[in-house]
């Protein structure tokens, strides 16, 4: 089985930050800010990924991952907000969070100015509490 290529690592979060496209640097911060309050501590996962929080999940038969609860990346085309718990229980505050695109896990933005960031912090801490029910029942 390959091995998944983008890994929790012993990276520098304040580095990563502080190399980031000066345009995406205070967006960073102040989502770094929101999942360390909300989530807790923060890790790179791969070379472009800032996670908090931990889980592991079983990929395949044998292999047990271990992914973050919530993070982000500073994508060059938009500014990327994982939240692994998915978006089904979301569509009520997804309905006022503001401008955005999504995928399954991926919440695409172009700056954090064209969303409610209190919108964002209750996604968050709801994502949080989805994925620690769904730790809890395993």
């Amino acid at each position: 089985m390959a091995e998944m290529k983008t890994q929790r690592n012993d990276a520098s979060v304040a580095d990563f930050i502080a190399n980031a496209d000066p345009t995406r640097r205070a967006d960073c911060e102040q989502m770094l800010a929101i999942l360390q309050e909300e989530v807790g501590v923060a890790a790179m996962f791969g070379d472009s990924i800032v996670g908090c929080g931990e889980y592991k999940y079983k990929k395949g038969r044998r292999e047990e991952v271990t992914w973050f609860v919530a993070g982000f990346s500073p994508r060059k085309g938009s500014f990327t907000i994982y939240l692994s718990g998915g978006y089904d229980e979301q569509k009520d505050l997804m309905a006022k969070l503001g401008k955005f695109k999504v995928s399954v896990a991926c919440l695409y933005v172009n700056k954090l100015a064209d969303i409610d960031l209190d919108v964002l912090r209750q996604m968050v801490r709801r994502n949080t509490e989805v994925m620690r029910r769904h730790v809890e029942s395993k």
